[in-house]
């Protein structure tokens, strides 16, 4: 379910905060619809951290370090990525207010992104919002096979070395649910994000490389 906001609306840092703490999130129509609403879903999709499901054959790209990973440094390009039109969702429920809000959550350091590069190009990546132990994953886009599953992996290994307890997906997508995504109720989800606004994470953007591989080869080894 959500709830329309009336009239022109500025999303703030501010706002959202409030409002990732209180389990809701703005949409919009489409890229050039200007109006926001807050979405309530009543089933929420999260990726528990320990059972993240990798397939053999990503487990082969990621191993063969096709992909150079990145983190933060390109967090516009790869919103503006996931906001381009794709096969099956011609649409976007991402416009310039959110991608102007979400860019500022940024610079506040209270948004990341995983970006994956191969030859200076940025081919893929996801981006979400941080709020203490939880991670509510907003939104991927690739332009090459793979590429925004591994950066998904490398999420997932990050937000483990950072002490998070909780990934939001919002929804559960087949896409996700292939890699080991689950829905849960409203009233669940609202109690893990309680638990998890209680837990001091901190996202490594720049994690030391051999402790980081620890905890990739830990998930490829599930």
């Amino acid at each position: 379910m959500s709830r329309p906001i009336p009239g022109p609306h500025k999303l703030s840092p501010e706002i959202l905060v409030r409002a990732y703490a209180a389990g809701v999130f703005p949409m919009s129509e489409s890229r050039d619809d200007q109006t926001i609403f807050w979405v309530d879903p009543r089933l929420r999709g999260i990726i528990p951290l320990d059972g993240l499901h990798v397939s053999k054959s990503l487990k082969k790209t990621i191993r063969k370090n096709k992909f150079e990973i990145r983190c933060d440094t390109a967090f516009d390009r790869v919103i503006e990525g996931c906001a381009l039109p794709r096969p099956g969702h011609p649409e976007t429920w991402i416009n310039d207010e959110i991608i102007r809000a979400y860019c500022e959550m940024h610079e506040m350091g209270l948004a990341h992104s995983v970006e994956c590069w191969r030859e200076g190009k940025l081919v893929g990546g996801l981006y979400g919002v941080s709020l203490r132990g939880a991670f509510c994953g907003e939104s991927m886009f690739s332009l090459e096979t793979d590429a925004s599953k591994v950066a998904l992996v490398h999420l997932v290994a990050r937000l483990k070395l950072g002490g998070y307890v909780l990934l939001d997906t919002q929804f559960l997508t087949e896409h996700l649910k292939t890699m080991g995504a689950v829905e849960i109720s409203n009233r669940e989800y609202l109690e893990r994000l309680e638990r998890a606004l209680g837990v001091d994470a901190k996202f490594p953007q720049n994690p030391d490389s051999d402790e980081l591989l620890k905890y990739i080869e830990e998930i490829l080894a599930n």
